[in-house]
C-alpha cells in the first residue's frame, strides 16, 4: 500500500474516531421546562458534562417563573418534558388525560433544605414566631394549588391552625412572592431554597424552619404532554437515561450512604456547575440541596394523597385515573408499604 493511501486512510480512520467520540451528528433537540433551582441539578450537571449530547440530545431548557406552567407547556407540547413540583393544574391537566408522569423528582425530606418557610420582617415583629400563630394571617403562593399552599395544608394539620382562617394571595411568580415578603404585603409563604437563602442571609426575612423536616412528601416528578408520550417515546427514553444518570451524581454528591444530608467527594464540583445556572455561591448550592431518590423513582400513595387533597378542596374537578397517569413504560415505583 502506497504512502499516500496510508496517511489517506488513517486521516479517515482518525476523523470517525473523532466522530465517534463528539457524537451523533445531527442531535435531536429536547425542550424541558425548569425553574432556576438546586432541584434542576441533575439537568444542569447533565448539561454541562455532555450527556445529552451523548445520546444524541440537544437540551434546550426553558426557564419558568414558577411550577403551574410548566404543566400547560407540556399539555400543548411547547415543552417535551417538565421538571418541577406537582401544582393543582398538573393534577388537573392529568385527571384530564393530558399529563404523564414518566420519573421521580425531588422530595423533601428531614435533613435537606429545600423549601424555606419564612416570614417577613413586619410579622415577625407584630408577633409571627411559630407555625401556630399563621391563622389569621396572609400567606403568599405563586398561584393557587402550587405547592406552598399543599404545604400550608399540611403544616395547618400538624399545628392545629385554622387552614380557612390564612387568607391566600397569589401573586404569579416566586419572585413576587419574595418582593410581597420583603415588602410586608404577606405574612408568610414557603419559598424555594434557592429564593430564600439569600433574603434570610441579608436579614430581609426570618426563617421558621424547613418543609422536609415539617411536612415531608414527594414533591413533584418528571413529566409529559400524553401527546408527546405517544409520539416520542425514544426521545423520552434518551432523556431519562440522561436525566437518571445526572440524579445518581447529584444523589452521591449530597447524600450520604445513610439516606442524610452528607457532602460526597463530588459535592465541590457539582455545586460549582450548579452555581454557575443558578447564580447562587457554592455554599448557597450547598445549603439549599435538595433529596433524589438515587433511582428516581415515585411514591404513587403520597402523590395520590396530593391528588385527593386538591379533589377535596374543589381545586381539580376530576379524579386522577393512576393507571394512565403513570407511565409503566417509563416509571419505576417505590414499594408501596
Amino acid at each position: 500500500m502506497g504512502t499516500a493511501r496510508i496517511g489517506a486512510l488513517l486521516g479517515g480512520l482518525a476523523l470517525a474516531f473523532g466522530l465517534s467520540l463528539a457524537g451523533p451528528a445531527h442531535a435531536e433537540e429536547i425542550k424541558i421546562g425548569i425553574l432556576k433551582s438546586t432541584s434542576t441539578g441533575p439537568i444542569y450537571l447533565a448539561v454541562d458534562k455532555g450527556y445529552f449530547k451523548a445520546e444524541g440530545l440537544e437540551p434546550n431548557l426553558i426557564t419558568f417563573e414558577s411550577a403551574q406552567p410548566i404543566s400547560v407547556a407540556a399539555t400543548g407540547s411547547d415543552i417535551d418534558v417538565g421538571v418541577t413540583a406537582f401544582t393543582g393544574g398538573l393534577f388537573s391537566l392529568a385527571g384530564q388525560g393530558g399529563i404523564r408522569l414518566i420519573a421521580g423528582y425531588a422530595q423533601n425530606v428531614p435533613g435537606f433544605k429545600f423549601d424555606a418557610f419564612v416570614v417577613s420582617n413586619k410579622a415577625w415583629d407584630a408577633g409571627l414566631r411559630s407555625y401556630k400563630d399563621f391563622a389569621n394571617h396572609v400567606y403568599g403562593v405563586s398561584q393557587i394549588g402550587a405547592p406552598p399552599h399543599y404545604e400550608l395544608a399540611l403544616l395547618a394539620e400538624k399545628y392545629g391552625f385554622d387552614f380557612k382562617s390564612v387568607r391566600i394571595v397569589p401573586l404569579q411568580s416566586l419572585a413576587n412572592v419574595a418582593s410581597a415578603l420583603t415588602g410586608g404585603n404577606v405574612d408568610a409563604s414557603s419559598l424555594l431554597g434557592s429564593g430564600a437563602i439569600p433574603l434570610i442571609d441579608r436579614g430581609d426575612v426570618h426563617l421558621l424552619g424547613w418543609a422536609g423536616d415539617e411536612v415531608p412528601y414527594q414533591l413533584g416528578a418528571i413529566f409529559t404532554g400524553t401527546k408527546t408520550a405517544t409520539e416520542h417515546p425514544d426521545r423520552l427514553e434518551k432523556f431519562l437515561k440522561v436525566y437518571r444518570r445526572g440524579v445518581r451524581e447529584y444523589h452521591d454528591a449530597f447524600t450520604g450512604a445513610d439516606g442524610k444530608r452528607a457532602d460526597g467527594p463530588g459535592a465541590d464540583e457539582i455545586a460549582g456547575i450548579i452555581s454557575k445556572y443558578t447564580g447562587l455561591t457554592v455554599p448557597q448550592v450547598k445549603q439549599g440541596v435538595v433529596y433524589f431518590d438515587r433511582e428516581a423513582r415515585v411514591s404513587e400513595p403520597d402523590i395520590m394523597h396530593q391528588v385527593d387533597w386538591f379533589l377535596k378542596q374543589d381545586l381539580i374537578k376530576q379524579p386522577v385515573d393512576p393507571k394512565k397517569f403513570f407511565d409503566d413504560r417509563f416509571i419505576v415505583q417505590m414499594p408501596k408499604p
